[in-house]
C-alpha cells in the first residue's frame, strides 16, 4: 500500500483521476475498473470527464445498489453513476455493471454478479471511499474481508450518511 497525502480534495481528485486515466490509457486490453458512489468519488469523476479519458476498452463494476429502487430512481446508484459519470463518457453501456436491486431473486443476482466479475478476469483497479464509520462500499465494520456480493443490512450511521 502507498499513502499519498495532498493538500485538499481538489488535488486528491486530480491526482486519482490522472492515475486512473494513465492506467486505462496504458493498458493493453480491456481494463476492468471498480467504482463507488457517494460524495468521495465525485471530484474524480469530474476530472476523468475533463481529461476526456477514453472508456472504449473499459468494463466497470460498481460496488453496491439499494434493493427495491428502480434504476431511474434519483436515489439509486445506477442513477447516480449515470448522472455523475456514465452519461458524460464514451463507454459502451453493455460494459457497465451495477447490481440489479430490482431483481426477483436478489441472492441469485449476487451470485451472477460475482460470476460476471470472474468472467471479466477480475477487477484490475478499484476506486473506493471510506464511510464515516469506516465502511468500504456497504461492507459495514465487522464484515469479513472475504465477503462477496450479498445482501447487507446497513448501520444507522450509513443510512443517515446516505
Amino acid at each position: 500500500m502507498r499513502v499519498i497525502i495532498l493538500k485538499d480534495y481538489q488535488l486528491i481528485s486530480e491526482w486519482v483521476a490522472q492515475y486512473i486515466h494513465d492506467k486505462i490509457t496504458n493498458y493493453s486490453s480491456n481494463f476492468v475498473l471498480g467504482l463507488p458512489t457517494g460524495s468521495t468519488p465525485v471530484g474524480v469523476y469530474k476530472q476523468l470527464i475533463k481529461l476526456k479519458t477514453s472508456f472504449n476498452n473499459v468494463t466497470t463494476f460498481n460496488m453496491d445498489e439499494y434493493i427495491g429502487l428502480p434504476s431511474d430512481h434519483p436515489q439509486s446508484y445506477r442513477y447516480f453513476m449515470n448522472n455523475h459519470l456514465f452519461n458524460h463518457i464514451n463507454i459502451d453501456k453493455t460494459s457497465i455493471n451495477i447490481p440489479n436491486g430490482m431483481s426477483y431473486n436478489i441472492s441469485q443476482e449476487c451470485q451472477d454478479y460475482e460470476t460476471k466479475i470472474k468472467d471479466a478476469g477480475g477487477i484490475e483497479l478499484f476506486l473506493c471511499g471510506i464511510g464515516s464509520d469506516g465502511h468500504i462500499a456497504f461492507n459495514e465494520p465487522g464484515s469479513s474481508f472475504n465477503s462477496l456480493t450479498r445482501i447487507k443490512t446497513l448501520t444507522a450511521q450509513t443510512v443517515n450518511d446516505n
